[in-house]
């Protein structure tokens, strides 16, 4: 198809999207670094999770690629440690085992939500130990490393010292008797397991645990205090970094940890799984044979080493600071080792390490009134995102639109379904489809000649100075946001855009009779709205790519960068592709399905009693082998078929409950009707698989 696009730096995006191509840093040009928090490799992500960190650090990325700046993301499992080991022996697993499949959970979620790593590695590298040694080696050259003999719970029966986790008892400031030997869930107040009352193994309750002592290294934190106080005023400034429980919005540093005087903090740990110490040609070497790296020694690294795994040249992002701007996404419980640990560690390493630039961070995301569980099976985990039927992108715009960035915020399915209805829908939407389907419905799909000059449209136009002069200023709003990290301002700015242009569509009267009657102005209308959707691909690619790729497929045109001001850049002649909806309605009603689907215990509860009549019924019936639908079915079943029947079976659960919780008519019904669209697909699924059997 015929595409007429003016050709410039200021229109074209250069910078493919994340891991199409490898990419280094440039001198003299503005180089983006970004991380994301890297996630324990012991359970799968929630949407807290996901907002918190790895969605926020991709829309960063992707709009640092629609200004063609050359951007690295780089993200990965944190794999070694104490919570990785106790999460095997409860599985019944190795630590190597469970890591790969929490890995594999891990990338299959992030995928599914379009979140675009450069690279998303892991810990458990032979690069990580190289990098991660290097750095303690260094540590201890520059005089940073001290040993330091403390009491630590051993268990006699496991004949081994155990690690905070491994240990339980009772808490010796609010009694609570289950609190964890790293801290207690009662007061929240963390600990040293040495310190609990009556300790137990969690290997096997009935072991002894005593206090014996132990050799480890410690790095030096005080002494590396009076280089981190003046780095982090100079980075504060320079990042302007949002305040946070390190310095507040004046610059004063209120971390009380810092305030009262670091202290030395232990970097080695009495475990198998990790990475092991390097000797330092000291006399106490024999001392630390055996033992790992603390995880959160090694964890902070991870960011340097996944990069060695992505590219050799991973020095030119990392000792590179007068040309690479980090930019660092987290939870607001990370931010001590972010801008005090981490930093600390590389000022003392003595190498010019590229360090933190700005730091992003967020609250946390609660569910329906209450908290995420994975015990509780509360709230949406890792894949079951994709079960809704829900698209990725209209999932990246709620959880972005209401990401927690200065309070905590709450989940509601009734926001998200209003979210992809009143906004998605009725405003974004609906500008697109209006405009398109008009340009082909009215010019064969062909934009006419409007009048307008390639190039920015001027803010005195005679009939549209206010409209431009509106955009104009909306897009230095956008830029503003983005710039600073503000996130959800960003998006909040995307949307009046979209509503602007609907309301310049409505005020010009865009229909047949403004054709007929002034021909000109219509084309010029048609123009001005088709080269504001072409602004609009660029402003939403960050927060919805597949909504960007499915506007730039309708518009017949390139990916492009954010613009300055508003100008004609698909010019006369160009052909548009063919006009389709880009969201669909949700049913109101599915917000109580969903609420019962994800709701916890009592839905779990309900499913386990309603299983074994279901398996009775199959028995009494001779039906072991048939589908839930009634299809007999010959032979083994394949995997699809055994996926969609576990969903059949879930959701008659979910519509047992709803009857039963005597939920209003049309709840039921629209919950019934699910269950009857799945039950079909199944139908189709076994006559097609004994068609070919």
């Amino acid at each position: 198809m015929t595409q007429k696009i003016r050709v410039g730096d200021d229109v074209l995006r250069s910078i493919p999207d994340p891991g199409q191509a490898a990419v280094l840093p440039k001198d003299g040009e503005t180089n983006i670094l970004i991380t994301s928090a890297l996630p324990y490799c012991n359970n799968v992500p929630h949407l807290g999770n996901i907002i918190g960190s790895t969605l926020s650090a991709d829309v960063f990325s992707r709009y640092n690629r629609t200004r063609n700046r050359r951007t690295l993301y780089i993200c990965g499992t944190d794999e070694y440690g104490t919570a990785t080991e106790t999460a095997a022996l409860k599985e019944g697993t190795t630590p190597r085992e469970l890591c790969d499949k929490y890995y594999a959970l891990h990338k299959e979620t992030y995928e599914w939500f379009d979140i675009g790593f450069d690279h998303f590695g892991r810990t458990s590298t032979a690069k990580h130990t190289e990098i991660c040694q290097s750095i303690y080696l260094n540590l201890g050259q520059q005089g940073y490393l001290e040993k330091q003999i403390k009491d630590q719970t051993y268990c006699e029966g496991c004949k081994k010292f155990l690690a905070d986790r491994y240990v339980e008892g009772i808490c010796p400031n609010c009694s609570y008797v289950d609190a964890r030997g790293d801290q207690c869930d009662g007061c929240s107040r963390t600990l040293d397991a040495i310190d609990l009352i009556e300790p137990r193994c969690l290997i096997d309750k009935t072991h002894n645990v005593i206090a014996r002592s132990s050799s480890h290294m410690y790095f030096k934190l005080d002494a590396a205090q009076p280089a981190l106080e003046d780095w982090i005023k100079k980075s504060w400034k320079k990042g302007k970094w949002s305040p946070n429980a390190t310095i507040n919005a004046d610059g004063e540093i209120v971390d009380a940890r810092m305030k009262s005087g670091l202290k030395p903090t232990p970097v080695t740990r009495d475990l198998a799984w990790g990475v092991p110490i390097p000797p330092l040609g000291r006399e106490d070497d024999e001392e630390m044979s055996g033992k790992v790296l603390y995880v959160w020694f090694d964890a902070v690294i991870g960011y340097v080493s996944i990069t060695g795994e992505y590219t050799p040249e991973w020095k030119q992002w990392w000792f590179n600071p007068d040309n690479v701007r980090l930019y660092q996404f987290m939870g607001k419980d990370n931010v001590y080792f972010h801008t005090i640990y981490f930093p600390a560690m590389l000022l003392a390493d003595g190498r010019d390490w590229t360090t933190l630039h700005h730091l992003s961070t967020t609250e946390y995301l609660n569910y329906e009134g209450g908290k995420f569980s994975k015990s509780k099976n509360r709230g949406v985990f890792g894949p079951a995102a994709k079960e809704t039927g829900i698209p990725a992108s209209v999932w990246r715009y709620y959880l972005l639109s209401t990401r927690p960035e200065t309070a905590d915020a709450m989940f509601s399915w009734a926001d998200c379904i209003a979210a992809n209805n009143n906004v998605l829908l009725k405003n974004f939407g609906n500008f697109v489809n209006r405009a398109l389907k008009f340009l082909s419905a009215q010019y064969d799909s062909v934009l006419p000649e409007s009048g307008d000059a390639p190039g920015p449209l001027s803010p005195n136009d005679p009939l549209d100075a206010e409209f431009i002069t509106d955009i104009n200023a909306l897009l230095k709003d956008y830029i503003d946001a983005m710039e600073s990290v503000k996130i959800r301002l960003g998006l909040q700015t995307v949307m009046l855009i979209s509503s602007r242009g609907n309301g310049y569509l409505q005020a010009s009267g865009l229909n047949k009779a403004l054709m007929t009657s002034n021909p000109q102005r219509c084309a010029q209308v048609v123009s001005r709205a088709v080269n504001l959707i072409y602004v609009l691909s660029a402003l939403i690619y960050p927060f919805m790519p597949a909504t960007s790729d499915g506007l730039l497929l309708q518009l017949n045109a390139p990916a492009r960068v954010v613009p300055e001001v508003l100008s004609t850049d698909i010019l006369a002649g160009h052909r548009i592709g063919q006009p389709d909806h880009l969201f669909k309605n949700i049913d109101e009603k599915m917000d109580q399905v969903w609420k019962v689907r994800f709701g916890g215990d009592e839905s779990a509860k309900k499913e386990e009693e309603e299983a074994p009549t279901s398996k009775r019924k199959a028995k009494k019936t001779g039906a072991g082998n048939a589908a839930p639908n009634g299809v007999a079915v010959s032979g083994p079943k394949s995997p699809e078929v055994v996926a969609l029947e576990a969903k059949i079976l879930e959701h008659g659960q979910v519509v047992r409950g709803l009857k039963e919780n005597k939920e209003p008519k049309d709840v039921v019904d629209a919950a019934v009707t699910e269950l009857k669209r799945l039950k079909a697909e199944l139908v189709l699924l076994e006559k097609s698989r004994n068609a070919t059997a």
